[in-house]
């Protein structure tokens, strides 16, 4: 076996239980999946993917000043007065399907 180092990250543990998840399912183990990205880093001379922040992610209200705030809440009420609506179900699954979690 060809000599190896250790590598210490500091990182949230929630993304970090998430990920085990994951990988478990995959039946990689942690360590196996930092070396893949590590390689992969070597072979594209950069990381291997983009890194952006996407398009059409999910509000944070903390991040709203109050006039966006109230601007998304006015969206809402135009919504529901034009007939656009869905149920919860309807909106859970589409979370599920556009951010890949669960409700």
């Amino acid at each position: 076996m060809s000599k190896t180092t250790s590598i210490f990250a500091r990182v949230e543990p929630e993304i970090k239980e998430q990920a085990e998840m994951v990988l478990n399912k995959l039946g990689i183990p942690m360590s196996n999946a930092i070396n893949i990205f590590l390689r992969q880093v070597v072979l594209h001379n950069g990381l291997p993917f983009e890194v952006k922040i996407p398009q059409n992610r999910p509000l944070v209200i903390e991040e709203l000043t109050p006039e966006e705030f109230n601007n998304e809440i006015q969206k809402g009420f135009d919504d529901l007065r034009a007939g656009r609506v869905a149920s919860a179900d309807k909106v859970a699954e589409l979370i599920n399907k556009e951010y890949g979690r669960e409700l």
